[in-house]
Formats: C-alpha cells, structure tokens, sequence
C-alpha cells in the first residue's frame, strides 16, 4: 500500500471517538492559551474596504437560478462585500464579561482556523498582488506586490489552515476539523459570490506546493513555528461576461521578480500540548499537481422554497443553535424535502465542486410533517446505491420514497436517544426535527490518492454549509456535530468495514434562544468605515 494512505488510514482510526474514549486531546483548557482568532501582519500596507453591511435586492431562492442574478461590477465595493459575505463578521456576542465574534463562515469550535487571501491582477481599484484579509477589521494587508506588467483583470481566492487553532482544543481530531471548515468556506464562498452574480471557479489542478508559493506560506521565516499556515484551495472568481483566459502559470511568472512584505503576529498563545500526529497527516495528504476532470452536469433547481428573505440577510442571520426545542412543532414537509434536495450535486450550489459526489446522508427523523419517524438514506450518486445496500444491514428495506428525490426508507422507529448517543450524547442530536450522519465512500478513494481524504471533508463540509442555510430559509436552525463516535455509526448501519465511514453529522430544528446573551453589531467597533 502506498505509505501515505497508510498514514491517512492509521490516523483516521486513532482519532476515532469511541463509547469508551474520546481521541487524544489536551486535559485541560487554558482560556488565556486560546489562539487568537484575527492573523495579522506587521509591515504590510492596509488598506480598509468599503463599509460593510450593505443589502442586495437579491432574494435567497433566486440562488436556485444565478444565470438570473444581475451582475454587479467588479469593483472594490462588490470584491469587499463578497469578503464580507463569505469570511467576514456577522455578530458580536456577549455574556458577561466575555465577548466573541461569531462570522459568515462557521467554524468547528467558533476557533476558525481557515485564512483568506485575495489574489489581484490587472484590477484598476487594487494593487496586483496577494492581499490577506482581515475579517475583524474587514480590511486587506498586501502581503506581496506583483510587477504591473499582467494587464487582464483577475481575481482570485486562497484559503489556507492554521491547524494549531482547531488543535488547542481538539487535539489529534483537529485536522479533521480544519477540513470541514475549508468546505463550509467553500460553500460560503460560492454563496457570496452568486448574490453578485459571479461564480467560483475551483483549481483544482493546482499543488499545495504551488499553493503555498503564490501565497507566500513556504516563507517560514514569516511566522512563528507552530502558527504555520498549510495551504488548502485556489478559486477564481468569475463574472458573466469578463473572463479573460488566466492559469497557475500565467501568475508563478510574476512571483520571481514579486516583493513580499511582513510578518505574521503571534497568535499570543504558550503552546502547552503538542500534536505531531497532525503534522504527520498534513505531509501524508499533500496535494501533487494533478489533471482532474471538468464535470459539466446540467444543473438543476431543487423544490421550491417559500423563503423570501433577501439573501444578504440570511447569509448574515446564520448560526450555529446551542440547544432544540425538544417540544417542537414537527417541520413541514415541504421544508423537509427542500433542505435535502438543496444538497443535490446537480443544484447550482455545487457548481463550483470538480468531483464527483462522494458523500450520502443517513438520515435519522424525529419530527418532520408526515414522515414516519426513522431512518433514511440521501443518495447523492445514483452508483453507489447497490454498493450501501450490501454494505449495511440486511434488514433495512430501502424503499424508494415518493417524489424525484433519492431518497430510501431504511427502517421505522423512535431513534432520538440512538442519535443522541451517536453524537456523543449530545441532545441537539434528538431533540431537532432530523439529524444525519455523512458517509462517504473511503478506502478506494483515499487509496487512490491519499491526499483526497481532505477532499472527503471538504465536500461534507459544503454540503453543511448548504444545510445551514437552507435551514434559516425555512425559520428554522443547523448544527454541525463534528463530536461523535465513529465505529458505533457503522455498527448502527452494519457498516463492517472502511469502504464507508462517517465523516460529519448535522441536525436542524427549532432553536432555543439564550436570552442572557447580547447580540451586538457585526462591525460597531470600526471608527470610520469607509
């Protein structure tokens, strides 16, 4: 067997939570250890962006058509909003004498371990160069400058991991963590930029070699040892009708003669635990150049939403709910059927995915408006049914459910405290209208190129940002649970091997609002935003 997927393989069982033990993490928290959320640079040139919070007339179901959205000029006031929009604050929260910020883009542990830059070329109202966003101050630090010499304007996303931050408080689980996050920034991504009427783009060709090199992150003299960043994805942001041809080439020709400038700031933190194990996976997962496939599906627009909300407004309401109302009015149908074919591979919400579906959801319903209590299985790729079916137990019936979604009864009963146990015991688990496990087909993928098990979690991690937002449209709530025990999912399922394994759950229902806390405004801290 190839080494590298070896190593996936030896770490993905190690940091399994089991009934028994939870996987290696630190003993204790040391509150004033946390890592701090906002990455600076010291010596760079700032320059603020344009005054966040501002509304598009764009509604969230007009999402299902962006061949329909107007298209917004590419301009500093679009570039600075699509940020805002999709790695930017929505609020501040306060409870006490604590206060956090809570962002567009969720994060396993509110600790965000994912950084954006932005890549300009040619673009009258930007410096060409690698530009680091700052959610906090909502502003940009030109990291490096290009020589003005590439005049066709282009824009570009790279998203990056500090995996110390998740690991502060995970452990050897984290990296799992920093991969659902790359995901569901994808996901935030691609919803921010269809609200302009642009598209995203995925290289997904690209090195994390080539990566890092444009980004600057192989200049380790640049940050603190274990504040390191780990290059993840590149994206081009497309618009409707300015789109001149650009590649990985075209921009590694202006590094050689590029000045780069600044040093990362400490994340102000002790280090006290240590995960080598992390590395390990990082190195065995590395992304070689590679020629992938360009999908053309034919996209089509899942059940209609009664939303009216203008887009803008939900991207910024989204939360993650810390507690259910156990006593909810079931979810309506309607609302049911919606949310789980948002997350269809062939809905525009996808677009920007290069690969083949690889995830399907194990649905547990509690209390949806004429489903029967139980379990159900998503298919989101008609092959692999035959291949779940003889992997799971005999005795799920997999009937076909009414409607042109694939979605199979398995098996009736009341499994609330099964969920619940599943998810670590976790009540958010039951106490929803539904929660589900994400299984993906894993051995031959990860043999096959072991730097693909990121891309497991990546794509779990966009069909959960998927779900959180289809969850506000319908009034009500989602909950990504990274915490649960592994192999007693499988054992549920008659799962017996690691052809299949569960990579993330999800659960949405009616939240329970925590009226000692005070919401505060996203960017009331900015002096004098522009």
């Amino acid at each position: 067997m190839n080494p590298h997927a070896q190593t996936v393989f030896s770490y993905h069982q190690r940091t399994k939570h089991t009934l028994q033990r939870y996987a290696k993490g630190p003993d204790t928290l040391d509150w004033d250890d946390q890592p701090d959320p906002f990455r600076h640079f010291a010596g760079c040139e700032a320059m603020p962006l344009p005054k966040p919070g501002r509304e598009l007339d764009v509604l969230f179901t007009d999402l299902d058509t962006p061949q329909s959205i107007p298209e917004q000029p590419l301009d500093l006031k679009n570039v600075g909003l699509l940020l805002e929009l999709a790695f930017g604050l929505s609020a501040w929260k306060e409870f006490g004498p604590n206060r956090w910020a809570l962002r567009c883009n969720p994060s396993s542990g509110n600790l965000h371990p994912t950084e954006a830059y932005l890549i300009s070329t040619g673009n009258p109202f930007i410096k060409p160069g690698v530009h680091h966003y700052i959610s906090h101050d909502h502003s940009l630090e030109q990291r490096c400058l290009f020589p003005d010499t590439f005049h066709s304007p282009g824009l570009l996303i790279g998203l990056s991991s500090i995996h110390w931050r998740e690991a502060w408080k995970y452990g050897e689980r984290a990296f799992r963590y920093c991969q659902h996050d790359i995901g569901h920034a994808l996901g935030a991504l691609r919803y921010a930029a269809a609200c302009l009427g642009w598209s995203v783009e995925l290289w997904a060709e690209v090195s994390d070699a080539e990566l890092a090199h444009l980004l600057g992150l192989e200049r380790h003299d640049d940050f603190k040892k274990n504040e390191r960043e780990s290059p993840d994805v590149l994206c081009r942001i497309l618009t409707k009708t300015n789109n001149p041809p650009m590649s990985y080439q075209t921009l590694s020709a202006l590094l050689p003669t590029a000045k780069w400038f600044g040093v990362a700031e400490s994340l102000r933190a002790y280090h006290l635990y240590n995960w080598p194990v992390i590395e390990e996976i990082a190195v065995a997962t590395g992304k070689p150049r590679t020629e992938e496939l360009h999908l053309e599906a034919t996209l089509q627009a899942p059940p209609a939403s009664a939303c009216q909300q203008r887009a803008t407004a939900l991207i910024r309401q989204r939360r993650s709910a810390q507690h259910f109302d156990g006593k909810m009015p079931p979810l309506p149908a309607a609302d049911f059927y919606r949310i789980l074919g948002a997350v269809s591979p062939d809905t525009a919400a996808f677009k920007l995915w290069e690969w083949p579906a690889k995830t399907h959801l194990f649905i547990f319903v509690h209390r949806v408006e004429g489903v029967a209590p139980g379990l159900y299985a998503l298919i989101r790729d008609g092959g692999a049914l035959e291949p779940l079916k003889a992997a799971t137990l005999s005795m799920f019936d997999w009937k076909k459910q009414p409607g042109p979604l694939p979605l199979y009864h398995l098996h009736s009963g009341d499994l609330r405290l099964t969920a619940k146990t599943l998810s670590c015991h976790q009540p958010i688990a039951s106490d929803s209208a539904f929660s589900l496990a994400m299984v993906s087909e894993f051995r031959p993928t990860v043999e096959t190129a072991p730097w693909r098990y990121r891309q497991l979690f990546w794509e779990c991690g966009l069909i959960g940002q998927v779900l959180y937002l289809e969850a506000e449209a319908a009034g009500v709530r989602g909950t990504g649970i990274g915490c649960y025990f592994d192999d007693s999912v499988h054992e549920i399922l008659g799962i017996k091997d690691d052809t299949f394994q569960s990579l993330y759950h999800f659960t949405i229902g009616t939240p329970l609002e925590d009226k000692r806390m005070q919401t505060l405004p996203a960017y009331g801290h900015l002096p004098n935003p522009l």
